[in-house]
């Protein structure tokens, strides 16, 4: 569950017309397991920063040559991290991205998540996953990879 805000009447009405196209929405089957899981959040929160799996993973990211950008609110350069630092006391949770150098192609890091054996393509869930973006119109101009 999200939501996408904007101030942009035009964007506001492409991008509704997009999730009505789509069949995006939320059934009462969708809110009733956020609603359901809500009680346990922090506890999950807190065991996922205390692992520190994804900050270290994201801290390794950030050394390779193919990743030009790693966006991870705990991590010092990413946009941001001053809001972190000044609203969150809790930790970073595990959430994070990755922007792919940009002389790699869609289809390579479509290859590069398909090929992961611990995280599974998708969205949303209680395992770890992995979902590409294509954001080369973006100021990172790369492919994103949100883990």
């Amino acid at each position: 569950m999200g939501a996408t805000i904007t101030r942009d009447e035009e964007l506001h009405k492409k991008m509704k017309r997009a999730r009505m196209r789509l069949g995006v929405g939320v059934s009462s089957d969708d809110a009733s397991l956020v609603l359901r899981s809500l009680s346990s959040m922090k506890l999950r929160y807190e065991a996922h920063d205390r692992a520190a799996l994804a900050l270290a993973l994201a801290q390794w990211l950030k050394m390779r040559p193919e990743i030009s950008a790693v966006l991870h609110p705990a991590i010092a350069d990413c946009p941001g991290h001053e809001f972190y630092e000044r609203d969150f006391k809790g930790g970073a949770g595990s959430l994070f991205s990755v922007v792919f150098d940009k002389r790699y192609s869609t289809a390579q890091v479509d290859a590069f998540v398909e090929a992961l054996a611990l995280f599974s393509i998708g969205w949303g869930g209680s395992h770890s996953l992995a979902m590409p973006y294509d954001i080369r119109s973006r100021p990172h101009d790369g492919v994103l990879v949100r883990f």
